[in-house]
């Protein structure tokens, strides 16, 4: 027996949504030269390196990657970036995901980007789910989703096909 997908977001949809916010990001970040894109590691880092490549089309700010790494079955443990904290110093920066579950991810990344100064921080996910347990929101989000809890939402953004689906 095959069980179907129930797919979220398409190949397409999913491109049309990573433009708009890469949009979204630039008008709130026009007078700046360089901005941060500091993806969650694995599917926040791919979408956040996928903004960037819309942000140098589309604008002439210069995004900057950054991988986040969080333990997300202990998030207390130590979070580690790809570049030093003196790189995003006084910058604007947004933190990026793929799916703002519960909020934990988001509000462990939040906690540790404010050890720094920034100029201004947001945040940008894919698909905004309303089972938030931390007051934490997405500044950017390309769809929201009410689902129950015993829901999961996949997002695959490698390969040839994008897709967001619900098992």
């Amino acid at each position: 027996m095959t069980v179907e997908k129930n797919i979220i977001l398409n190949h397409n949809e999913i491109q049309h949504k990573i433009r708009r916010i890469a949009f979204q990001i630039y008008e709130n970040n026009v007078n700046e030269k360089e901005i941060i894109l500091a993806g969650i590691d694995k599917n926040g880092y791919v979408f956040a390196k996928k903004l960037k490549t819309v942000l140098q089309k589309i604008s002439d700010i210069n995004p900057v990657l950054c991988k986040v790494s969080i333990n997300k079955k202990n998030p207390l443990e130590a979070i580690r970036t790809s570049i030093p904290s003196s790189e995003y110093e006084n910058k604007s920066l947004i933190l990026v995901d793929d799916v703002l579950n519960s909020g934990t991810t988001l509000i462990y990344g939040v906690k540790h980007f404010l050890n720094v100064p920034l100029k201004q921080f947001k945040t940008a996910v894919l698909v905004n789910r309303n089972h938030k347990k931390y007051p934490v929101k997405a500044d950017f989000k390309g769809i929201s989703l009410s689902t129950s809890l015993h829901e999961h939402v996949h997002v695959i953004l490698e390969g040839k096909v994008f897709e967001a689906y619900l098992d």
